[in-house]
């Protein structure tokens, strides 16, 4: 006889209870110290960072009082060896990423910068005395870095850098500008990419430099927990030892970004689930025309696309990191996530402020805050589209940029 339609449907008695935020289970696919690295980040973000992070983003005031706490718990430079740093898998990383961006991507970014753009630089192209002066202090929180890349004429094409080195003797004098740096006004480092004969070269300019300026960007309606800054350099002279030796070229600015855009693939998820977290219960308890809004089709739809969304990044950061733990990640790859789940993330957000109504405009509720910050991180570290031409080229061989 056949089985009646429906005689045991999903979600039924016999189905055990899934985890909302994790319906595929993939926690179960951490080892332990992975689980443990989530679990305590998980604990800072709800003890020391959700209750102050609405306030920070309203002032627009970055939570620098949390560094300390940061370093103290080894997220700087986490996935770094030697120099006082955890030397942590890149899974663990992303898992970092993912709960601080839970909290905020303000947070996240601050971390982010720190670690990928100007640890991981210094820690892979940096001479031996480089590395002793800076980066102890950069795990410790004591020193604070900034990545002086995109310019204000046109982030999307680094090549046509504007902002060049010449040679004076043993000396480098460095003149140009930078737009959009994350951390550059309480950076006491910067490391500053600039065109010179010699093609693009890696410098370490250290904030009170004659000629060196990094004045904050007011009046932003996004990433508003975050620093961000213009760099100016008016003849700033930096010393032959302030060269990062490693590197010629722009391998050394993008290989930079691939570990930064790494994290940022697991960082939305958290921000994705926060959405998610707080639309689950209010969907429960907001009643209109007798019932709550969870009871309707369309809100449950929308719900559980949301979900798979989810379940689907989580995937693809997860592979991402084993293939990166194992030396095998490869640009477009990431590209891939981070089209994926920046895309996935922000499309959340917007989702949930829609269907809070009217309150889904006020900070009280999660969602447009991360629908704000999102607008950023979508855009920051490779537009959306040039994610996209990226996997083109790969695809075809062929570049449309």
């Amino acid at each position: 006889m056949a089985e009646a339609v429906g005689s045991q449907t999903p979600g039924s008695s016999a189905t055990r209870a899934l985890d909302p935020l994790d319906l595929l289970a993939v926690r179960g696919l951490l080892s332990e110290e992975e689980r443990m690295v989530q679990d305590s980040v998980a604990r800072f973000v709800d003890d020391r960072v959700l209750p102050i992070i609405q306030k920070c983003f309203e002032e627009h005031r970055f939570p620098r009082e949390l560094v300390p706490e940061l370093a103290a718990l080894g997220l700087l430079g986490s996935s770094l060896e030697g120099y006082g740093c955890a030397g942590l898998n890149a899974v663990s990383y992303g898992l970092i990423c993912q709960e601080l961006e839970r909290g905020d991507s303000g947070l996240r970014s601050f971390v982010s910068v720190q670690s990928s753009l100007c640890m991981y630089p210094i820690h892979t192209y940096g001479s031996e005395a480089q590395k002793q002066k800076y980066l102890p202090g950069m795990a410790k929180g004591e020193l604070i870095g900034c990545f002086g890349l995109t310019e204000p004429h046109g982030g999307s094409d680094p090549a046509n850098m504007k902002t060049h080195a010449k040679r004076r003797g043993r000396d480098w004098v460095i003149n140009g500008s930078k737009m959009w740096i994350t951390n550059g006004a309480i950076a006491d480092l910067c490391i500053v990419w600039a065109q010179t004969d010699e093609g693009i070269r890696g410098f370490i300019v250290e904030k009170n430099t004659p000629g060196f300026a990094a004045p904050e960007i007011e009046r932003k309606f996004s990433l508003r927990a975050s620093v961000t800054s213009a760099l100016f350099f008016d003849n700033v002279v930096v010393p032959e030892e302030n060269v990062l030796p490693g590197v010629v070229g722009l391998k050394g600015p993008l290989s930079c970004l691939t570990q930064a855009r790494y994290g940022i693939t697991w960082g939305v998820i958290g921000a994705a689930q926060a959405c998610l977290a707080q639309l689950l219960d209010y969907t429960k308890t907001r009643v209109l025309f007798g019932r709550p809004l969870a009871a309707n089709q369309t809100i449950q739809v929308r719900l559980a696309d949301w979900a798979r969304r989810i379940t689907t990044a989580q995937l693809l950061s997860l592979q991402l990191g084993r293939l990166k733990d194992k030396g095998e990640m490869t640009p477009t790859q990431v590209s891939l996530a981070k089209w994926n789940n920046c895309r996935m993330a922000l499309d959340i957000a917007r989702d949930a402020r829609d269907m809070l109504g009217g309150a889904g405009i006020s900070a009280e509720h999660v969602p447009i805050r991360h629908m704000l910050n999102l607008e950023s991180v979508i855009t920051y570290e490779g537009t959306e589209t040039i994610h996209q031409l990226a996997v083109g080229r790969e695809l075809t061989g062929i570049s449309a940029f």
